[in-house]
């Protein structure tokens, strides 16, 4: 159900949201792993055509399943039935539920589950940080000991051989989706931490 809308006067995706979200989510890694669940509203504007022509996540959960609920609005674009009438500035607010059934979350205490998001939101720099060395890498000189501290702290941040490769597969799932946009994020992600494992595909698929 949109929020600020009467039955009527909604607009309505073909099939129905909740439906849309189940067939199309890929649950990211981080969120996954941690059992992170919960409800992100992304706000967004349709035009006539039932188009996105802007979204943008207007309350989450502060971890990956943010950006991933924001892709699937994206991914909704040009399937949204548009009533007649509609005004195309005004900001709809979709609610995504992510729900995890049959992953052993049921061991996970609340606290683990809240230390999880917190430990999210404090490696995002670090993250950030990580990248910027690798994308200039090539460009600026370094030390072999600056290479081998990046190594140690990607480590730290769990961002693996085993994390890299279910990046890559959650991509191959968007390519399959036709979301070629979402996919090179996951691919281009994986080149940008120091890793070649995904040159292949961003050769093949990201211009």
């Amino acid at each position: 159900m949109l929020i600020g809308f009467s039955v009527q006067s909604q607009p309505r995706l073909k099939g129905g949201l909740e439906r849309f979200v189940m067939e199309n989510k890929v649950y990211p890694p981080y969120s996954l792993q941690n059992c992170i669940q919960g409800v992100v509203n992304i706000e967004f504007k349709l035009n006539h055509k039932g188009e996105i022509s802007y979204s943008a996540i207007r309350s989450g959960i502060g971890t990956d399943l943010d950006q991933e609920a924001l892709r699937l609005i994206r991914l909704s674009s040009g399937k949204w039935e548009v009533p007649a009438g509609h005004d195309t500035s005004v900001v709809i607010i979709a609610p995504l539920v992510f729900e995890l059934t049959g992953f052993g979350c049921e061991g996970k205490s609340r606290a683990e589950i809240q230390q999880a998001i917190v430990n999210y939101k404090s490696t995002e720099g670090l993250t950030d940080v990580i990248i910027n060395f690798y994308k200039n890498k090539a460009s600026t000189a370094f030390k072999p000991e600056d290479e081998a501290r990046f190594s140690r702290l990607k480590e730290e941040l769990g961002y693996n051989e085993k994390y890299f490769q279910e990046r890559l597969e959650d991509g191959k799932r968007k390519l399959k989706q036709k979301d070629l946009q979402g996919a090179c994020e996951d691919f281009k992600f994986v080149k940008n931490m120091g890793s070649n494992l995904a040159d292949d595909l961003i050769a093949q698929y990201c211009p």
